[in-house]
């Protein structure tokens, strides 16, 4: 089979989740005919005949001897037989093995030998670049993993990876062991059938790591190969004796690195002249052969190399040291040769030739030992080349990430990471002080971030911007973004003081508009993070300061301010929501109108108004094209219209819309991949659509993602477990129905949910009508006509109830009936509930028809198969 890109291992995943053209394209923001090519590709490569067999390799595994992102070898690999069995033996006893050496050891080629070797799909991961904190976003590239809403990055990765065969290649961890050692015990943890091989000068020490020293070539065999392989690569031509090659090798200790910059200029000094340059350049280096053994032969051949070279290469070498990855031409131009671009390919290609720049493609990198070295020529030089070329860095970095930013409706995602360590850590190096270049990098960074679905991230670079912005009005902006992001993901508390903190920086317009929106985030989402809520007076002030900082009119601060004096209605209040939205309308900006659409599908909601509701949650669904989903100020709109869409097409019995719906949800990049979330939206309207199957097929994934995510999934879930233990009572499967109920009792109960009460109402009394077992139907019956809060659930509970008097004959089953109509006008389950409830009364078969077609209608399988065998 030829090689998977990573591209098509990507959507090889995605056919394995069951999504179509169109939602792949979504999630990877691709065109859809991209996605097809993808999809043939795969086709032809698997030798398998269509789709569903595309999707039975992708739910088995990753594509087998897949591992992405293996350094593309451009040269023999020589020697290393027993490191290789060593590192192949340790798996079968280890799931984490760490090659253990010095720089320049030839650690990372041994692992990329390796892992191209070992029976795994996975992800090679180079955290050369990668500084603190940043650890999980490398091996989130690397997988194509985005972080979700309410889901940290470290979870989306778990999830991802499950309970695949996975390899996990982490190189060069020495810089950042303990974020290394405490990802990989999380990763080992979580994910049975992960393993792990790490490249280190240092043990990550976490129990079960076993180790493979990795030591220099052994002499009079493979370091001789070694070097006489890399000279001749040089020079066809080259020839010398045994014995000075030996020499050679021997005074390099070994060490491939070394050996290999040394070859290098066989060609032009000759065996001899090479031999003669290594003496003097070894002679110089003091402190004997102790503790620094190991590096001597290195640091000598470097100084020797950098000695050799003219002054426009050795000016050149130093500057790439500022480089933390991978750089291509222009950034060379721009940041190490001053603008000039023929002498940037000049002196690069002669750097290349040297060995001391590795090429890769269209990129070149310094390897890890020859960067530290070129860092120290950079600090040697006199303060004015060091600081010119981190302002030039800087400035570089500033002007990317705002080229790629402008790109975001493109291909702009395989180029920002291969770029993205250097931006962060240009910003680093960047002073703390507020800065125009500075605040342009950081801002561009956030909205890259976001739209990368580093959301975390994101939200910190929006703050490091607003500290490094040159003016207050620059700050406030960059505080609303941060607020845009907090909101979206859950933290509603910190949103609400980051845009206190943007208005008090704010003037006129600006002011009034991000207090009217801090009202508005404040009273929209009260139950998310806040530690102490605002009360309804400090509310009340801070409106009124929002229309006072108002200036002549614009329409979208009239926007705002009509959506939150919707909102601190309670929405209750029709003709305040009915404002907003005209407010809203009025500005054009989809992200308003979504915004006042929900103020006034609450607002229908509250006031039992479901159809209503469930119109304005469809509007929503159809302005998601029109939301910018690189703009962090759609992000709480596009998985506000998800939940809203979803939850009305259930609240009205539509469950196919709801399917639909929830079929979207999980192809969507903000939300989809965090499957404790996503599926509480798919299996209850899969079980209300009778496909138990499926419903059931997804009951251990949820179940497994709430346990990794903690307490934070609560209310929404509760309904799930519900959904679960219906189908398996259904199902006739009594013990595991009893399972899943008792799991959502005691989920809602830590929960603050005023709708798990009608809806486990409504499984208890459907239950009761399928098992034919009435001795509790009273109480039942009593239970789904409780006075619960108009919601979702409770017309499913007064039908089912009523359905439940009919069959158990209770006396009052007509009064049931009648008390019970209501439910149907805006519920179209209740209705054909009622419909055969009725005719189970009544014996009129064209009843039991009507009840059957409108099952049919909405799509209940299983209901309607019910309703056919009365």
């Amino acid at each position: 089979m030829a090689e998977v890109s990573d591209r098509e291992a990507e959507v090889l995943e995605a056919l394995g989740a069951h999504l179509t053209n169109a939602q792949i394209a979504g999630r990877l923001h691709i065109s859809v005919r991209t996605v097809e090519s993808h999809v043939s590709s795969l086709l032809r490569k698997y030798g398998v005949p269509d789709r569903r067999a595309l999707a039975e390799l992708a739910a088995a595994a990753e594509p087998s001897g897949a591992v992405r992102g293996i350094p593309a070898a451009r040269t023999s690999f020589v020697g290393r037989d027993g490191e290789r069995e060593a590192v192949l033996a340790a798996f079968e006893g280890s799931r984490l093995v760490t090659l253990l050496g010095p720089g320049g050891v030839g650690k990372t080629r041994l692992a990329s030998v390796v892992a191209s070797a070992l029976p795994y799909g996975g992800a090679f991961v180079e955290l050369v670049p990668v500084r603190d904190g940043f650890v999980a976003q490398a091996v989130a590239a690397a997988f194509g993993v985005a972080e979700r809403s309410e889901q940290p990055l470290e979870d989306a990765i778990a999830e991802r990876l499950g309970k695949r065969r996975t390899l996990v290649v982490l190189d060069n961890c020495e810089h950042v062991l303990d974020a290394v050692a405490a990802f990989a015990d999380r990763l080992l943890s979580d994910c049975p059938g992960v393993r792990i091989l790490a490249t280190s000068r240092e043990r990550l020490g976490i129990p079960g790591e076993r180790i493979v020293p990795v030591t220099p070539l052994p002499l009079a065999s493979d370091a001789e190969r070694l070097f006489l392989d890399r000279a001749q690569d040089a020079d066809p031509g080259f020839e010398a004796p045994a014995s000075v090659i030996g020499e050679i090798c021997a005074r390099l200790d070994g060490v491939p690195l070394a050996i290999e910059l040394a070859a290098a200029r066989s060609g032009t000094l000759g065996a001899d002249g090479l031999l003669a340059a290594l003496d003097d350049s070894l002679r110089l280096l003091s402190g004997g052969r102790g503790a620094a053994e190991r590096h001597r032969s290195l640091g000598a051949v470097l100084g020797w190399s950098y000695d050799l070279l003219d002054a426009e290469e050795r000016a050149l070498f130093r500057r790439l040291s500022v480089f933390v990855g991978g750089f291509d031409l222009d950034a060379v131009t721009a940041v190490a040769a001053g603008g000039d671009r023929l002498a940037a390919v000049d002196v690069l290609a002669r750097l290349t030739g040297k060995s001391l720049v590795v090429r890769a493609g269209s990129r070149w990198r310094l390897l890890e030992t020859v960067r530290a070295f070129a860092l120290d020529r950079l600090a040697d030089e006199d303060g004015g080349e060091r600081a010119e070329t981190r302002a030039r860095y800087l400035r570089w970095a500033a002007d990317t990430a705002c080229a790629l930013r402008d790109r975001l409706g493109g291909e702009w995602r395989d180029d920002f990471d291969a770029v993205v360590d250097d931006l962060r850590a240009a910003l680093t190096l960047a002073a703390p002080e507020p800065s125009a270049t500075a605040h342009r990098l950081a801002r561009g960074l956030g909205r890259l971030a976001y739209a990368r679905r580093f959301l975390k991230e994101a939200r910190e670079r929006f703050l490091q911007a607003a500290a490094l912005a040159p003016d207050p009005a620059e700050a406030a902006g960059d505080l609303r973004s941060a607020a845009d992001i907090a909101v979206a993901t859950a933290a509603a508390g910190k949103a609400f003081e980051l845009l206190l903190d943007s208005a008090d920086r704010a003037e006129g317009n600006a002011r009034a508009s991000a207090l009217a929106q801090a009202v508005i985030v404040a009273t929209r989402h009260p139950g998310f993070g806040f530690d102490n809520p605002a009360g309804p007076d400090r509310l009340a002030v801070l409106e009124k300061q929002a229309h006072e900082a108002a200036g002549p009119h614009d329409p979208a601060v009239a926007a705002y301010l009509a959506a939150a004096a919707a909102w601190t209605a309670a929405c209750r209040d029709t003709a305040r929501a009915g404002a907003a939205l005209e407010a809203a309308r009025a500005t054009g900006d989809p992200v308003l109108i979504s915004g006042a659409l929900d103020a006034q599908l609450s607002t229908a909601a509250r006031n039992g108004r479901l159809r209503e509701a469930h119109a304005l949650a469809r509007e929503r669904l159809d302005l998601l094209p029109e939301l910018d989903r690189n703009d962090p100020r759609a992000a709480i709109e596009i998985v506000d219209t998800y939940h809203a869409a979803s939850s009305y097409a259930v609240a009205v019995g539509d469950i196919g819309e709801a399917l639909a719906v929830a079929r979207m949800v999980m192809a969507d990049d903000l939300i989809g991949s965090h499957l404790a979330i996503a599926l509480t939206k798919f299996i209850p309207p899969l079980v209300l659509a009778g496909q138990f199957e499926e419903a059931l097929g997804h009951s251990g994934a949820m179940w497994e993602s709430r346990e990794r995510a903690g307490s934070r999934p609560g209310n929404w879930l509760s309904f799930s477990l519900a959904a679960l233990s219906l189908a398996q009572g259904l199902r006739d499967e009594e013990e595991q129905s009893r399972l899943w109920r008792d799991r959502a009792t005691a989920l809602g109960a830590s929960a603050t949910s005023r709708e798990l009460g009608p809806f486990l109402a409504f499984v208890d009394a459907r239950l009761a009508v399928h098992t034919g077992r009435h001795e509790d139907a009273a109480a039942l019956v009593e239970g789904a006509f409780a006075d619960f809060v108009p919601g979702r659930f409770d017309r499913y509970a007064r039908a089912a109830g009523a359905e439940l008097a009919v069959a158990a004959g209770l006396a009052d089953a007509p009064a049931r009936l009648e008390a019970a109509a209501d439910a149907a006008h805006d519920n179209d389950w209740a209705a054909a509930c009622l419909l055969r409830a009725r005719a189970r009364l009544t014996g009129d078969p064209a009843l039991a028809e009507a009840s059957a077609a409108l099952w049919s209608r909405i799509g209940a399988t299983f209901e309607h198969s019910a309703t056919l065998a009365l």
